[in-house]
């Protein structure tokens, strides 16, 4: 039952115990039943025997035949009246004169001096209740008097069935209403999931609703805004500091670059002076992206709100990015093909649409081999344009490939063979994030990528006259 969920899991353990509970008061009630029943039949036993008790007395002075004939009047409406016989103190029977059932297993011997008893006999393969009483009345000493116990089984077992017959009946209706009561109970706690599913770390603000219950749902709400507190106050910290610290080395980084850059404008350097400079120069410039990149990243964790929205080409969009890269995807003799719809509007920040075309391509350029392809389409559907780059390159292990968008995640493990931060994909994810736009990316080792991006179309654009005209 590990992937069930907890309501289904309380369903079951509810219905196990409450069906158990039903068959432990069901077996309960069998015994109650089957007691009650045998104590009715000797009841009833021994009621009968009273009645003949009380005809003896009555008779005690008549003469043999009247009181034969009062016995017979008296068993003919008694039930199983042919089931009784009285004896006297010598053990003989005295009535009725000729036994009604003969065949009956009635004791070979009575003693007069024993006690009144219960036996239970067979009789044609069934079962029978026998009662001896115990008198001195009319010169009788004892009273036999039987019953058939089939009564009593039939209740019984009528009892059972029904208990069986009810018992999946009671096991349905006890999950569907143990179901629907931990569904109401685990409903709070669904809510509190969905919203701290909905919580990331670009909206750590936001906090659970607490309902003033003051049960363990109110306390565990309260201790996951504690934690949001906590963890919204690390993450501005360290946002904080990384920021603080890209700005502060972007001056000691610009002025490395200027010395190398001046140094390299001496016409007297020698070539292993030169040679350091401009690796130096090299350096400086991919330190100077990198802080670039991390205070974007900083920026984007500190909200989205900066950003203004224009009706922006992106079809434009990519093939001005496209003319820019063509140069170095030919110098690694790559051929690089575009097909692009114009125009296409959506609604965005044109400078950061830009760099999310770019860093596609940048890394379509950088991890396809020489001599390889790349493919850009850009296409529009009734509601959407697909933003397609697809390449020919080293691809992306499929232990990479779910964190590939993460920070500073690079498909070339060696991190020697390309140049980069590997912060582009994550600024490129934040980036469709902002214009609601999905990006994804399907890959395989040594096959290439295809990273595609879904923009939302704008709905009714102005002519550019217009908006020329409006913006003034």
């Amino acid at each position: 039952m590990k992937n069930t969920s907890l309501s289904l899991r309380l369903t079951a353990w509810f219905s196990t115990i409450f069906l158990c509970g039903f068959l432990l008061f069901g077996l309960v009630m069998w015994a109650q039943l089957g007691y009650a029943l045998s104590q009715g039949r000797d009841r009833t036993l021994t009621r009968r025997a009273t009645r003949i008790v009380e005809m003896l007395q009555a008779t005690a002075d008549d003469p043999p035949v009247i009181r034969e004939a009062r016995f017979e009047q008296l068993t003919d409406v008694i039930p199983e009246g042919n089931l009784i016989q009285v004896y006297d103190a010598s053990g003989r029977r005295t009535l009725p004169r000729d036994s009604r059932t003969p065949d009956f297993p009635w004791p070979e011997t009575v003693n007069p001096a024993a006690r009144s008893s219960f036996t239970t006999v067979d009789y044609h393969s069934r079962e029978f209740r026998l009662y001896r009483h115990s008198t001195q009345t009319g010169g009788a000493a004892a009273i036999l008097v039987a019953g058939q116990l089939d009564d009593n089984r039939n209740m019984i077992a009528r009892f059972t069935q029904g208990l069986l017959w009810a018992s999946p009946a009671m096991l349905l209706l006890c999950a569907l209403g143990g179901y629907f009561l931990n569904r109401r109970a685990l409903q709070p706690v669904d809510q509190i999931t969905v919203m701290l599913r909905s919580i990331s770390i670009g909206n750590l603000s936001q906090r659970l609703p607490l309902a003033n219950s003051g049960d363990e749902l109110q306390r565990l709400a309260e201790t996951c805004n504690d934690m949001l507190g906590r963890l919204e106050d690390a993450v501005e910290r360290i946002n904080r500091f990384t920021a603080d610290a890209s700005h502060e080395l972007r001056s000691p980084i610009a002025l490395i670059r200027t010395v190398a850059e001046y140094a390299l404008r001496n016409p007297h350097i020698d070539s292993d002076s030169r040679e350091a400079f401009e690796e130096i120069l090299a350096e400086s410039l991919e330190t100077g992206q990198l802080l670039e990149d991390m205070l974007t990243l900083a920026r984007a964790d500190a909200g989205y709100g900066s950003i203004a929205f224009e009706p922006v080409d992106i079809g434009e969009l990519v093939e001005d990015a496209a003319a820019r890269l063509r140069p170095l995807a030919e110098a690694k003799n790559q051929r690089v093909s575009v097909h692009a719809a114009k125009p296409v509007w959506i609604s965005g920040e044109r400078s950061s649409l830009r760099r999310l075309v770019s860093i596609l391509l940048d890394n379509a350029v950088k991890y396809t081999p020489a001599d390889g392809c790349i493919e850009i389409d850009l296409t529009t559907t009734a509601s959407a344009a697909l933003l397609t780059v697809r390449d020919s390159g080293i691809g992306i292990s499929e232990d990479l490939l779910p964190r590939i968008f993460d920070r500073f995640v690079r498909a070339d493990p060696s991190r020697g063979e390309v140049n980069g931060t590997g912060l582009g994909l994550a600024i490129a994810k934040w980036i469709a994030g902002t214009h609601g736009a999905t990006l994804a990316v399907q890959s395989r080792e040594r096959q290439g990528s295809v990273f595609t991006v879904e923009f939302r179309l704008r709905k009714t654009v102005a002519a550019p006259d217009a908006l020329l005209r409006d913006a003034k």
